[in-house]
């Protein structure tokens, strides 16, 4: 039973400090950019049906791509040109930023939170930074 509780007290410390790093993403500068790029995105109907379609044509060359299947030029000429599309739209790039804004961060944390449990100690940046060589590298 007492061990039992001192997990639940364990676990709420690591949630209060995850509620902590929330609040930190939340209180970055660019936050307020990256909600609003990512709310003008959702609130785009036509945007959203486009992203949809190119994902579906990309999946479907990539799977006959896989499978082996010849590709047709014409899929192939038609998706460059959902992709030119899309990626010519500022609402489409501002998501695309945004998308790739908050998985920059989300990597991060989870760099170091894995860094963690592999190191048994915090992580110091020269963990992250050489191969464990020395050597500098990015390996």
């Amino acid at each position: 039973m007492h061990r039992h509780m001192q997990t639940i007290s364990t676990t709420s410390d690591i949630l209060e400090k995850t509620r902590q790093l929330c609040q930190a993403i939340i209180d970055q500068p660019d936050f307020e950019t990256i909600r609003r790029q990512v709310d003008a995105f959702l609130a785009d109907e036509s945007i959203k049906t486009q992203y949809q379609e190119l994902s579906d044509c990309g999946a479907m060359l990539q799977h006959k791509q896989q499978t082996g299947l010849p590709l047709d030029m014409a899929e192939i000429a038609d998706f460059e040109k959902r992709r030119d599309a899309f990626l010519a739209n500022p609402v489409a790039q501002g998501f695309l930023a945004a998308q790739q804004a908050m998985q920059t961060v989300q990597e991060s944390v989870s760099q170091y939170v894995t860094k963690t449990f592999e190191l048994g100690r915090m992580p110091q940046q020269e963990d992250f930074d050489s191969c464990g060589h020395g050597c500098g590298c990015s390996h």
